[in-house]
């Protein structure tokens, strides 16, 4: 039982705990800590030992039979499957590894699905979107201007008008910062690479939103850090477990999304937003705000960032511009404490010296003649669209069973299956019906089993919505009735709590 006794049972996750009892048992045996035929507690012991109720351990344990992990014998108990190379199970249960690679690319916009399907998984905008001729515009200007300037290097730093543009941009959004704060990055992506290059050594500990975004899980654990796995609820990070793991682990920094978090939509409360900036000052602990979403608020005012409410210089801030502009011009900043700025600055230069000269002379253009602020105005009325469609879709058409809470903002939907059930499960069947979104277990450290998924809108028309909610409605049904479970649509609405 020794071996047991170190699995840790959180109450205050978004997880249920049957499903963190089986992703623990799970890793137990893909590291081989316990040995094929090896036999499992039972389940009034394992129950007695964690203080949880028989029936969590009666459904971690159905689950780990459903996925090969375990195996029964009627009236001996429970055993260690034999799985010979059970190297595919790293990756996503119920899914070939190759698969489950597809995903993660399909995540991060960088991988396409069949022109037939509806994608769901994507949080890359619809092409069509895209600005290309104004975009051509003041790239013929700036070429005209500048001439063969216009490719060459610039001080790693980045283009200098275009970080003094940032500044006057930035104000609109309450945040005062200088020049030399500024740092230009090509995304998002890379702005998490080189904060993890900069600041983080092998072994360190971070602290990540519960679930979070795939990238900054690849970008930490590049780096060889533990990451501390913080639930997140409809409020925000759960502030006493955050102060729990400052005092246990002294992690060197945290990363979150405020504001319309990557996958699950929520937002943090102002008082929540409030209380992590006094932590943060009170423990001198540094953290990455990834402002991901934040331009597309629909019905909220309360979507401000940390780092217009930071007097201490405790918060990085990454902004990328391309997320709804053009993903492949890569193109964001840091706003980045002084104290720090040598170490980033290092870490770019070791990156890709510089960010691409031309876009950011360019995208400096495009800033200063107001087509940006035209452009987002334009996109946050296509995606609002988009949005009440898709809230309007799943309350008429998902069964009572299945469970979201509808976001304030952004382009991402969370979805609860009912208890018991795989988000694996159902992408594998609705895959084969054209219907493609992102399971969860990709956002949690580990890539956990989950009964969660995440649907987004980047890359979906309204009437698209509608029809691939209907279908996936009635796929999960088809699932539940499987299971025994007798579905029903929803009378009227009731989200998740």
């Amino acid at each position: 039982m020794y071996k047991f006794k170190k699995i840790s049972i959180n109450r205050h996750c978004t997880e249920h705990l049957y499903m963190q009892l089986y992703n623990s048992i799970k890793d137990l045996i893909i590291n081989k800590d316990i040995k094929p035929h090896e036999k499992l507690p039972p389940i009034r012991k394992l129950a007695d030992l964690l203080d949880v109720n028989n029936i969590t351990v009666v459904k971690a344990y159905n689950l780990l039979e459903n996925n090969n992990y375990v195996y029964k014998k009627i009236g001996s108990g429970t055993f260690v499957s034999d799985i010979e190379d059970n190297s595919y199970l790293k990756g996503f249960d119920g899914l070939e590894g190759e698969a489950y690679e597809d995903i993660r690319l399909m995540d991060r916009g960088q991988i396409e699905v069949r022109e037939n399907v509806i994608n769901f998984a994507s949080a890359t905008p619809t092409p069509h979107l895209f600005p290309v001729s104004d975009f051509k515009e003041v790239l013929n200007e700036v070429l005209d201007r500048d001439k063969g300037l216009a490719f060459g290097y610039h001080d790693s730093k980045g283009y200098s008008p275009l970080r003094e543009y940032i500044v006057k941009y930035l104000e609109f959004y309450k945040i005062n910062t200088s020049i030399e704060s500024i740092q230009i990055i090509s995304g998002a992506q890379q702005g998490i690479d080189i904060i993890s290059k900069a600041l983080l050594k092998h072994g360190d500990s971070v602290i990540v939103e519960c679930p979070t975004y795939t990238g900054a899980i690849a970008a930490f654990e590049s780096r060889g850090v533990k990451m501390l796995k913080a639930p997140i609820t409809r409020d925000g990070i759960d502030l006493n477990i955050l102060e729990d793991y400052i005092e246990r682990y002294n992690p060197k920094l945290i990363y979150t999304m405020p504001n319309f978090q990557n996958p699950t939509g929520y937002s943090y409360s102002t008082n929540t937003k409030k209380g992590l900036l006094e932590l943060a000052s009170k423990k001198g602990l540094i953290i990455i705000e990834d402002d991901y979403l934040n331009d597309l608020n629909f019905y909220t005012d309360e979507n401000i960032t940390l780092k217009s409410m930071d007097k201490n210089e405790n918060v990085i801030y990454i902004k990328s511009f391309s997320k709804i502009f053009m993903p492949g011009l890569r193109l964001g900043f840091l706003i980045v404490p002084i104290n720090l700025n040598n170490e980033i600055l290092i870490a770019k230069q070791t990156s890709d010296i510089s960010t691409s000269s031309l876009i950011q002379r360019a995208f400096d253009l495009y800033l200063r003649k107001g087509i940006w602020k035209r452009h987002i105005t334009y996109m946050k009325k296509i995606y609002k669209e988009r949005f009440d469609t898709m809230v309007q879709s799943l309350e008429n058409n998902l069964p009572e069973e299945t469970t979201f809470l509808k976001p304030m903002g952004g382009i991402n939907f969370w979805i609860g299956l009912a208890p018991g059930f795989s988000a694996n499960e159902l992408y594998s069947q609705s895959i084969n019906k054209d219907i493609a979104f992102i399971p969860g277990g990709v956002f949690y450290p580990g890539n956990s089993e989950s009964n969660f998924f995440r649907l987004s809108i980047a890359d979906v028309y309204p009437d698209d919505i509608k029809k691939g909610i209907e279908i996936l409605s009635e796929a999960i049904i088809k699932y539940y009735e499987r299971s025994n479970i007798r579905p029903q649509r929803k009378s009227s609405y009731r989200p998740i709590l």
